[in-house]
């Protein structure tokens, strides 16, 4: 469990003073749901068998109460993670990290992130960070205050090889207005993704998004029940290359590779993803020219070709909507030069 991972027994919880490591509000229509089960799918580095050994130690509270690890979460319950020893620091640094910034004003920024970039510090990553650059060159940078990994600013993220817009608040009025448009889905969010496969036509993709219970590094699609979070991505289809499509995805939900594992689950992971099998070649020919080519495009790019390309908003002073749009990086466009050359050669 991070640093709750260590086995602590219910003599030390009753008789040392206790740190909180984490707290979670559930949302107002949280279903009830075993809280294992709900801490799971927030500590992706903790096992279920953790979780019931702190709930039987009686570090797991709920409204301030300790409960068992069959406890159902219900609505709004506050709900913590108390330890006999103070969770590690990692505030985070200031790195003069260059920035891509596309837009700026009182309010807020907007990046521009390039590949291979970690967004904010955590687990084997406290440097080096998209935050750690923010906080060196802006300063006072507004933080939630159930926050204690080291976010300032930030209301949503990008993953580490996935590029493009994100947007960043400055004050303390913007963090809570934009993080209110995130949670209420009114935000526009547009992906390029390269995915392998010939997409026949349009569609839509609805399903549970969860950890996988085989490995927590990855997240899988659950039938509707009490696993998982509810996503949906539309996706259409902007060019064929006979074995790869680029596909435009819009997300109505921000889950953790809601892009990635949705596409994977119709049969279309995205290329050069290294989680999720793209990063083999999947269509296409056996011959070792083509073998060539598809891995001098794997090597353009360090993991899946996927690009947040446009970012729509509610400036949170002036209520305008903000729409910006990107340029694809130049390893995601050399991609599909190389492809739009191949498919031109083969008709």
């Amino acid at each position: 469990m991070s640093e709750a991972g260590n086995d602590i027994d219910s003599e030390q919880l009753n008789n040392e003073e206790l740190y909180e490591h984490y707290r979670f509000t559930a949302d107002p229509g949280q279903e009830l749901l075993r809280i294992d089960k709900f801490l799971m799918d927030r500590l992706p580095s903790t096992s279920r068998n953790k979780i019931q050994l702190a709930a039987k130690n009686g570090s797991v509270l709920v409204n301030k109460e300790k409960v068992k690890s069959n406890y159902k979460v219900k609505p709004l319950d506050e709900i913590s993670i108390v330890l006999p020893f103070p969770m590690r620091d990692i505030e985070p640094q200031p790195e003069d990290i260059p920035l891509d910034v596309v837009y700026e004003d009182d309010q807020l920024i907007v990046v521009n992130k390039q590949s291979d970039m970690v967004v904010h510090p955590g687990y084997g990553n406290y440097t080096g960070t998209m935050v750690n650059a923010l906080v060196y060159h802006f300063d006072n940078l507004p933080k939630r205050s159930q926050d204690y990994f080291g976010r300032p600013g930030l209301v949503h993220r990008l993953d580490k090889h996935t590029t493009g817009l994100l947007v960043v608040a400055k004050t303390e009025q913007a963090l809570t207005h934009l993080a209110k448009q995130f949670y209420d889905r009114t935000t526009e969010r547009r992906y390029w993704a390269l995915v392998w496969g010939d997409v026949k036509e349009d569609g839509t993709v609805e399903g549970h998004l969860g950890r996988s219970l085989k490995n927590r590094k990855v997240m899988t699609v659950f039938p509707d029940g009490d696993y998982g979070k509810h996503a949906i991505t539309h996706y259409k289809v902007l060019k064929r290359f006979g074995y790869v499509t680029l596909v435009e995805c819009k997300l109505e939900t921000g889950r953790t590779h809601q892009i990635r594992v949705h596409m994977k689950s119709i049969g279309h992971p995205l290329f050069g993803d290294l989680e999720y099998g793209g990063d083999m070649i999947l269509k296409g020919l056996q011959s070792s020219k083509y073998k060539r080519f598809v891995e001098n495009c794997f090597g353009l790019i360090a993991g899946q070709a996927l690009h947040a390309k446009t970012l729509g908003f509610k400036h949170p002073e002036t209520g305008e909507f903000i729409q910006l749009n990107s340029k694809l990086p130049d390893g995601f466009q050399g991609i599909l030069d190389k492809w739009e050359k191949y498919l031109g050669t083969n008709e």
